[in-house]
């Protein structure tokens, strides 16, 4: 399959690459192609006729996005509306990484693909309008909602953990947000495997398992065998210019019931993480 990547020099696109390297790939960041230039894309797509193409761009900074939000406007809603448009001149399908940051984070179950969306932030808002783009223009898409990523490349939680323990005896970590942490790696995995078939749709796909950032930075450190005091905090000790959703957790059921592997437990992923990258 003939495979066109946008966003490739992210922590997702990294993976992708890795779980996609038995086909053709057509590899895109934001040096070689703007999303946000409608012409560009158009030029350059239908220069490379791809199969399928999978769109792991996005503006992730959720507390930039509150100041620069016209910034992430056009990423995060215009790039994946001109992919679309595109997808549909061209006929192929488009994958497309969105968040759980479009629900407002105060259910207290696991979140389904039809629950009602609220996204609190500009993050949020500008990531479900990509999303109403791409189910207004095009019938074959994936929709894959995702959340708590970190990978080998890049900044994420795990990193900033780590490296805080080199230079702090004590650290101070929230222990009333809850979600699923996921590695790139395994839902680059699901991507690989969604994309052999037609079952298109919205779907939520993470690591199984649920915990706060405290319990998971007290995981992280005991697979790392690091000595360290973590202290759980309350979200508003660290007040940050974005709220955060205080329930993150992705119901998977709809992903498992099309007959997908579910992804493995983040304690799992985890203890790869620590020890491949």
């Amino acid at each position: 399959m003939r495979i066109l990547i946008t966003g490739a020099s992210g922590m997702l696109g990294h993976d992708l690459q890795r779980t996609l390297k038995n086909h053709e790939l057509i590899l895109y960041n934001s040096k070689n192609l703007d999303i946000t230039n409608k012409n560009l894309v158009s030029e350059k797509i239908n220069e490379m006729k791809p199969d399928i193409l999978i769109n792991s761009a996005a503006y992730t900074n959720v507390d930039d996005c509150e100041t620069n939000y016209e910034e992430a406007h056009k990423v995060n809603a215009l790039g994946p509306k001109n992919l679309a448009t595109v997808c549909k001149d061209l006929k192929i399908p488009l994958v497309h990484i969105s968040t759980d940051y479009v629900f407002d984070g105060k259910k207290t179950e696991p979140l389904k693909e039809n629950d009602n969306l609220g996204p609190q932030t500009a993050y949020g808002k500008t990531k479900l309008e990509g999303e109403q783009f791409i189910q207004k223009i095009l019938d074959e898409y994936f929709i894959i909602r995702t959340a708590w990523l970190y990978g080998c490349e890049g900044n994420n939680f795990v990193k900033t953990m780590l490296n805080l323990s080199k230079s702090h005896n004590e650290i101070n970590v929230v222990n009333d947000q809850i979600g699923s942490p996921t590695f790139t790696y395994d839902l680059a995995k699901g991507i690989s495997e969604i994309i052999k078939t037609d079952k298109y749709g919205v779907y939520h796909l993470t690591n199984s398992g649920s915990c706060s950032w405290y319990e998971f930075s007290k995981e992280i450190f005991k697979l790392a065998n690091i000595n360290v005091k973590v202290t759980p905090v309350t979200t508003e000790e660290f007040p940050r210019p974005a709220p955060r959703p205080k329930y993150s957790v992705l119901s998977n059921d709809k992903w498992i019931k099309q007959g997908f592997k579910p992804l493995r437990n983040y304690k799992e992923a985890l203890k790869e993480y620590l020890l491949t990258c």
